[in-house]
C-alpha cells in the first residue's frame, strides 16, 4: 500500500451497503490498493432523507461491512454530504464509482473535489461495475416479499429515522400495490408513502356498507391478508373503538402475528358514527380511565415490543376542545399508549395546531399523528414544525376512485356504447391484463 512518510494513506469510501454486491466489493478493493480503507457508512437517517429506509439497520450493516476484506474501520456518515467526515479525517483519497458524474449526485461529487483540494487529496473513480443495479436488487426483494417480523418493526424504525412519516389509505390489493410502488422525484429526492393505513371507513365503503363497525373483524382480516400478501411496506390498522376491553387483547395478538405495525383506537363508545359528522350526530366519548384500561390490556397482551397501540383523541369531534384532549392524552400515555392521534373535522388547522402547541410542552409524550382530511391546506412541513411525527391521508384513494367510476358509467349510458369511455377514461385492456405482473416486477 502507498505510504506518506511513515503514515499510511487513507482512502475514504462512502456507502449505504444495504444490499452488498460486487460493485461495492470492487470499490473497496480499489481503495485497499491506495491505503487504509475507512468506510463512511450512511446512517438510517441519512439514507431515509433521500430514498426508502434501508432493509437492514445501521448496526446490522456495520457488522457486514466490517467483515469485508480490505476494510480497516467503519464510521457513521450522518448526512449525504461527505464534507463533515472529510474535514474530520482529511483523507488522501475518496473512492467512488464513476456513475455519479451526472444526475442527482453531481453536486455532491463537486463538493468532494473542492474539499479534497484544500489538503491535496484526490478523487479516485473506478469504472462503474456493469450489470449490477441496486434498484433491480431492491425490486427483486419486493417481489420475494417480506416477513411479519421485518414488517412489524419497520414502522418504529421509520419514526426513529424520518422527520415525518407519511401514509395513505388502502382498502384492497390494488390500492396496496399503488402505495407500494408509486413515487415521484422532487428536488433530486424520491418521495413515496412510507406506510399503508387500513381505513375502517374506506374498507366499509368499498363493501357498500356504513362506517358503523358493521363490517366484522373476520371480513377486515381478509382485507389485511389481501394487502399484506402483495406488499412489503408497514401497515397501520384502523381499529375503530377497539371493541370490548376483554376482546381487544385478542385483536392485538392477531395483528401482531400478521405483522401489522400499529393499531389506532378511538376513545368513543356506543354505536359508532363517523367522526367527520362531528356534533351533527351523537358522539359519545368513552370514560378516559376505562379507555386507558383497554390500552393497558392491549399492551399486556403483546408478545413483542414492536406493535404500537395509538390512542385517537375524539375530544374535538365531540366539541370538548383542546383542554379535554390534553387531559385524555396524558392519561393514555401513562397507560402505555405508543402514540397519540389528534382528530378534527374543522376545515381550518387552527384547532389542531392549538393542541400541538400545548402537547409539545408535555414532559412525557409519544409520537403525534395527524389526519388532515378536512383541514387539507396544511403541508407536511407545517405539521412537522408543529410537532407532528406521522401524517395519514385517510380516505383519498377511494374518494378519487368513486367519481372516476361514476363518470365512466355515465359516459357509457350517454353514448350507448363503450368506445368514448375506453378512449378517454380507461386503461387499455392489454395494460390491465399485465398490471399485476408489472407491479410485482417493480415496474
Amino acid at each position: 500500500m502507498a505510504k506518506k512518510g511513515d503514515k499510511q494513506k487513507v482512502a475514504y469510501i462512502g456507502m449505504s451497503a444495504d444490499l452488498v454486491h460486487p460493485g461495492h466489493l470492487n470499490i473497496i478493493k480499489e481503495g485497499a490498493k491506495l491505503g487504509e480503507v475507512v468506510i463512511g457508512l450512511l446512517t438510517d437517517e441519512a439514507i431515509a432523507s433521500y430514498k426508502r429506509l434501508p432493509y437492514m439497520s445501521y448496526e446490522q450493516r456495520r457488522i457486514v461491512v466490517e467483515s469485508i476484506k480490505g476494510v480497516s474501520r467503519v464510521i457513521p456518515q450522518t448526512t449525504l454530504d461527505y464534507r463533515p467526515n472529510l474535514k474530520l479525517l482529511k483523507p488522501d483519497f475518496v473512492v467512488h464509482g464513476d456513475d455519479w458524474k451526472g444526475g442527482v449526485q453531481r453536486e455532491t461529487r463537486q463538493q468532494v473535489i473542492d474539499t479534497l483540494e484544500k489538503w491535496g487529496g484526490k478523487l479516485i473513480e473506478p469504472a462503474y461495475t456493469s450489470n449490477i443495479s441496486s434498484t433491480a436488487l431492491n425490486n427483486a426483494l419486493k417481489e420475494v416479499g417480506t416477513t411479519p417480523d421485518i414488517r412489524l418493526k419497520r414502522f418504529r424504525r421509520l419514526l426513529g429515522t424520518k422527520p415525518i412519516v407519511r401514509g395513505i389509505e388502502v382498502h384492497n390489493g390494488i390500492t396496496g400495490l399503488i402505495v407500494e410502488h408509486v413515487s415521484v422525484s422532487k428536488n433530486n429526492k424520491k418521495e413515496e408513502f412510507d406506510f399503508m393505513w387500513l381505513s375502517s371507513l374506506t374498507d366499509s365503503t368499498a363493501k357498500g356498507k356504513p362506517d358503523t363497525e358493521l363490517v366484522d373483524s373476520t371480513s377486515r382480516l381478509t382485507t389485511i391478508h389481501d394487502v399484506l400478501e402483495i406488499t412489503t411496506k408497514p401497515l397501520v390498522y384502523d381499529g375503530d373503538t377497539g371493541g370490548l376491553a376483554e376482546h381487544f387483547p385478542y385483536t392485538v395478538r392477531t395483528l401482531e402475528r400478521l405483522g401489522v405495525s400499529a393499531v389506532i383506537i378511538e376513545d368513543k363508545q356506543g354505536l359508532k358514527k363517523n367522526s367527520l359528522f362531528g356534533t351533527a350526530v351523537k358522539q359519545e366519548l368513552a370514560d378516559p380511565k376505562a379507555f386507558a384500561e383497554k390500552i393497558r390490556a392491549g399492551k399486556k397482551a403483546q408478545v413483542t415490543p414492536d406493535l404500537m397501540i395509538i390512542a385517537r383523541l375524539e375530544s374535538m369531534i365531540a366539541g370538548k376542545g383542546v383542554k379535554d384532549a390534553l387531559k385524555r392524552a396524558k392519561i393514555y400515555i401513562d397507560a402505555g399508549a405508543d402514540g397519540i392521534m389528534i382528530h378534527s373535522k374543522e376545515k381550518s388547522p387552527k384547532e389542531v395546531l392549538s393542541f400541538c402547541r400545548e402537547y409539545v410542552k408535555l414532559k412525557n409524550k409519544v409520537p403525534l399523528v395527524a389526519v388532515p382530511s378536512t383541514y387539507d391546506t396544511i403541508t407536511e412541513d407545517e405539521l412537522h414544525k408543529a410537532g407532528v411525527s406521522v401524517v395519514i391521508y385517510a380516505n383519498h384513494l377511494l374518494r378519487s376512485a368513486y367519481p372516476a367510476m361514476v363518470k365512466t358509467a355515465q359516459t357509457i349510458l350517454n353514448h350507448g356504447r363503450a368506445t368514448e369511455a375506453s378512449q378517454e377514461l380507461c386503461m387499455p385492456i392489454s395494460e390491465i391484463l399485465t398490471l399485476i405482473e408489472r407491479k410485482n416486477n417493480g415496474s
